[in-house]
């Protein structure tokens, strides 16, 4: 057996969630690996949706370009009885930017685009996917993790790890052994057909929709997936039906639930028989090994959850693991499961509900709103939000950070957004007397903290300095007087103080960073 050198951190899992862990970990020089034990990579659309919380992530670790180069808005409906259409609407309405939402609308990306720009972008951070590699076992002690692995004709490798993440799916090997509980239910006659295809004879410029008139549930669905040349086709199946997953059967199943026979599919590059899952962890954490995205929760596909909770769990644990192995106190680990677990289950009643309402075929029912795209998440009264003062606004400690256009001193627009971007915190000193407190923390903490002045126009000039230019920046803080806000590496807000001496951003900075 195979015995190598000791590893910060092993991601086991390399979708969305693992990649997303591991592209913020090597952006901040903290080594992993990450393995998979899937021959091949993913090639499906199993998730299809990103929401303006993800597209805001993604613009942090610097692939919001590649993505939107790959995605499209989600088309609108249109429904049919037979070729007959009888109704059109949207899924999202439409929305414009906003100062403090650059990004107000979900993008449509099939999930294996997704995982390609994710990839290419922990390629360019110096790290790469093991494909064919499986987590057979692993033993924990007091200082870290010795994992054993197989490779596909290989001999087994030994490997001695800080931390291990089960990034690894629904059906998580890493949660099994760990015991953790994982609650809920499966529908095992609540299933449906899926499967990434082309289709002749049908326009891309809608999600088009077979359903019963009475009932408005869905008999079968073709969406036009961004970026390809494709169409995912969804069939709800009977409890007592078997289909195959091969071309003819989809067809079949196709022209059956439509009434229509004129419509070709073939081309057929993924399939698979999706069974309602509706679960999630007691725990997300047991000692020095860790659970994120599907492996803690499973979601059924309405609402666009799923993949993009995964992504918003690897977020939060990044910076984390990075700040421990850097040598933070490694009582920080503990608030990744205080923050997340209550959001998980906020989002899977979400989801759960969404999936009722469309089984009940209510009015409405594929409409998505706010509640979907994640921006009011919060970590309100949490381990790590603390605001000291005495009535806080709208926007309190553990909301996420709104953006906002700005202009540098010298005149140079600039947003919020831009100055966040990087594995760093982020302190806004609102008020002409934070000058020194600037001075202070940004002399002190280096790379670690970036401290800015967010002045009124005409207030100051020189280096450090936010001018405020339209007043956007207070307003999407709801501030009305002086304060300090100091915004975590993922971009929500740790503390809030309108004392302007830089003790308070000291005290909180100590608990959650190296010394």
């Amino acid at each position: 057996m195979n015995q190598q050198e000791t590893i910060a951190v092993l991601i086991v899992g390399a979708g969305p969630t693992g990649l997303t862990l591991a592209c913020d970990l090597r952006r901040r020089g903290v080594a992993c690996r990450v393995i998979d034990k899937a021959p091949e990579f993913f090639s499906g659309s199993r998730g299809k949706g990103l929401q303006p919380r993800s597209l805001e992530v993604l613009d942090d670790l610097g692939v919001l370009d590649a993505i939107r180069a790959v995605g499209a808005p989600y088309p609108p409906l249109r429904a049919y009885v037979g070729a007959r259409v009888v109704w059109e609407g949207r899924m999202h309405e439409p929305r414009e930017p906003t100062p403090d939402v650059p990004y107000p609308l979900p993008l449509m990306v099939p999930q294996w685009r997704t995982e390609e720009v994710l990839r290419a972008r922990l390629a360019e951070l110096g790290g790469h996917v093991e494909l064919a590699t499986e987590l057979v076992r692993f033993e924990q002690d007091a200082d870290g993790v010795n994992a054993t692995l197989v490779h596909a004709g290989g001999a087994p490798e030994r490997v001695r790890a800080r931390y291990l993440v089960g990034a690894d799916g629904g059906r998580s090997h890493v949660r099994k052994q760990l015991g953790v509980g994982f609650e809920g239910e499966t529908h095992e006659t609540d299933r449906m057909l899926i499967g990434d295809l082309q289709v002749d004879g049908l326009d891309r410029d809608y999600w088009h929709v077979w359903s019963n008139l009475e009932t408005r549930a869905l008999k079968a669905g073709l969406c036009p997936l961004a970026g390809t040349d494709l169409f995912q086709l969804m069939v709800p199946l009977a409890p007592d039906e078997e289909p195959g997953l091969a071309l003819e059967d989809f067809q079949r199943l196709f022209n059956e639930r439509s009434g229509r026979a004129d419509l070709r599919l073939h081309g057929l590059r993924w399939a698979s028989l999706y069974r309602v899952n509706i679960r999630m962890v007691d725990r997300y954490r047991v000692g020095r090994v860790l659970l994120a995205g599907d492996a803690a929760h499973v979601h059924t596909p309405a609402g666009g959850q799923g993949l993009n909770t995964g992504i918003q769990d690897a977020y939060n644990l990044g910076w984390k693991l990075g700040a421990v192995c850097e040598g933070a106190p490694a009582t920080l680990l503990d608030t990744y499961e205080q923050e997340r677990l209550p959001v998980a289950a906020e989002v899977l009643g979400l989801s759960t509900r969404l999936y009722q309402n469309n089984l009940l075929g209510q009015r409405n029912g594929a409409q998505r709103g706010a509640e979907t795209e994640q921006l009011g998440l919060n970590y309100r009264g949490g381990p790590l939000a603390r605001d000291e003062r005495e009535a806080a606004g709208d926007v309190q400690a553990g909301d996420r950070a709104p953006d906002a256009p700005c202009h540098t001193a010298s005149g140079e627009p600039v947003r919020l957004f831009d100055v966040f971007r990087g594995p760093h915190f982020t302190l806004l000193a609102f008020g002409v007397a934070t000058a020194d407190t600037v001075a202070r923390i940004n002399a002190r903490h280096g790379s670690r903290v970036r401290a800015l002045r967010v002045a009124r126009p005409g207030e100051s000039s020189g280096e450090h300095v936010l001018v405020d230019t339209h007043g956007h920046a207070r307003t999407g803080y709801a501030l009305a007087g002086d304060a300090l806000v100091l915004v975590r590496p993922d971009g929500y807000i740790g503390l809030v103080t309108p004392h302007l001496s830089a003790d308070a951003v000291e005290r909180y900075l100590s608990s959650v960073t190296a010394p």
